[in-house]
């Protein structure tokens, strides 16, 4: 698979929830060996974002037959659980939409995974359109987003290019 990142796995869950075995006794020693880092290759795709009547929706195609297939198992395996998306600017975090305040819906397409988070609450609907703005407005900046289910990698890229006097869709 020539489309793939390596991702740490341990740096993209919920903050202050470090390596096991890293708690420091009284005396500042570590009370256990570190673990070895937990790496995976996740498949690079391309995002495309909009908004939709009651929430937003994330398309991830891969150009890669082997990409797609991973992208879509992973979708399968995962599918019921927490839905987030971090953007990352050289290889930081920069921000993390956490899709709590929706229904997520997960659709193979013939290149990926289409999810669809809505919202039949009128305020939630706004939040799930404003993370839709906020991930929009990183990539353009040149952020890199990284979809997650269950705090699992998914799928990582950039957005859709635009196209020459274009504005983005959303």
């Amino acid at each position: 698979m020539s489309t793939a990142m390596m991702m740490d796995r341990m740096g993209m869950g919920m903050p202050g929830m470090g390596m096991p075995g890293m708690g420091t006794p009284a005396m500042g020693a570590p009370t256990a060996m570190p673990t070895a880092m937990n790496y995976m290759m996740v498949p690079r795709c391309t995002f495309k974002m909009e908004k939709c009547t009651g929430g937003m929706k994330i398309t991830c195609s891969c150009e890669d037959k082997a990409a797609c297939s991973m992208v879509q198992n992973l979708c399968t395996m995962l599918a019921g659980g927490m839905c987030s998306c971090c953007c990352m600017m050289n290889g930081m975090m920069v921000c993390c939409c956490n899709f709590t305040m929706g229904m997520c819906h997960y659709e193979m397409i013939a290149d990926g995974c289409c999810m669809t988070c809505t919202s039949g609450d009128a305020k939630c609907c706004e939040m799930i359109q404003a993370c839709c703005d906020c991930l929009c407005k990183m990539m353009e900046a040149g952020c890199t987003c990284c979809f997650m289910m269950n705090n699992t990698p998914v799928c990582c890229g950039t957005c859709e290019p635009m196209k020459t006097g274009a504005k983005a869709k959303r």
